[in-house]
């Protein structure tokens, strides 16, 4: 079986962070491992509180999965401190990972940020430039690129600067009232449009976290970059249109719509 580690924050609440993240993985076929950045209290209304692990424990995490089940692809998710961004680039390069997949989460759905303003720039140095692919949305790719996105131009255009300056592929997120969730995939020069399915449904907590994770997963079991992008498309359409209705505020999406088997009925 193929491995797969997420580097990233819990969700109390378990639609997002690394529960989503393990859910995903489970799910795409691979052995999934975690190495917790942070614990969260929060749930589908907001975050009320985030407890930072330390660097050095976090560095013990990430040593223990790498000397014994070593992963296939990474994903990071939120890291909230420049020490911890540094911590992880440090052990990445170290173990020559593969398959790296950052998400730079910096603001929750409910609109909460959880990141510190020093760790953007950590983030841009450090971690950006071991990475295959980061997967930005709209206002993340603003910071990134350091320009105002309003067209899907706008988009292909700070999908390159973004990739150009740190040497990676980009997908940039549609959504966020510019389209129908439609993604660009901007790859060495080259781009592909992912065409996302317009489902209604206003509960989407946790979609940046479960899409990167799916195409970390698609990633450790051999597709090619732009295969892993459509499968992870169609996986969240799946766990979206399965209209999955929990909690007060952006619920959680059914990242199990396609579990089946004796383990998975109801009494």
């Amino acid at each position: 079986m193929r491995t797969a580690l997420t580097i990233a924050g819990s969700d109390s609440c378990g639609g997002a962070g690394i529960q989503a993240d393990m859910k995903t993985m489970t799910m795409n076929g691979v052995f999934a491992m975690s190495a917790i950045t942070a614990l969260t209290a929060q749930n589908t209304t907001g975050v009320t509180g985030i407890m930072e692990v330390s660097p050095e424990f976090l560095a013990m995490q990430i040593d223990a999965v790498f000397t014994d089940i070593r992963p296939d692809a990474v994903k990071t998710g939120m890291v909230s401190s420049d020490k911890l961004i540094r911590t992880i680039a440090e052990k990445l390069r170290g173990y020559k990972a593969e398959n790296i997949v950052v998400d730079p989460v910096m603001v929750a759905t409910s609109g909460s940020k959880l990141i510190a303003d020093e760790a953007v720039e950590t983030l841009k140095s450090e971690l950006l430039p071991i990475a295959t692919v980061v997967t930005p949305n709209i206002p993340e790719a603003e910071i990134l690129a350091d320009m105002k996105i309003s067209s899907q131009d706008d988009m292909i255009t700070a999908a390159k600067v973004i990739g150009e300056k740190y040497g990676c592929a980009v997908l940039c997120k549609g959504g966020h009232s510019l389209n129908d969730a439609n993604d660009l995939l901007w790859d060495n020069g080259c781009t592909a449009w992912f065409k996302g399915k317009r489902i209604d449904n206003p509960n989407t907590h946790g979609t940046g976290c479960t899409l990167s994770s799916a195409i970390a997963s698609n990633l450790a079991k051999g597709f090619t970059l732009e295969k892993s992008v459509e499968r992870a498309k169609d996986y969240i359409s799946g766990a979206l249109a399965a209209m999955l209705d929990l909690g007060k505020g952006s619920g959680p999406m059914n990242h199990a719509f396609a579990l089946t088997g004796e383990f998975a009925k109801e009494a």
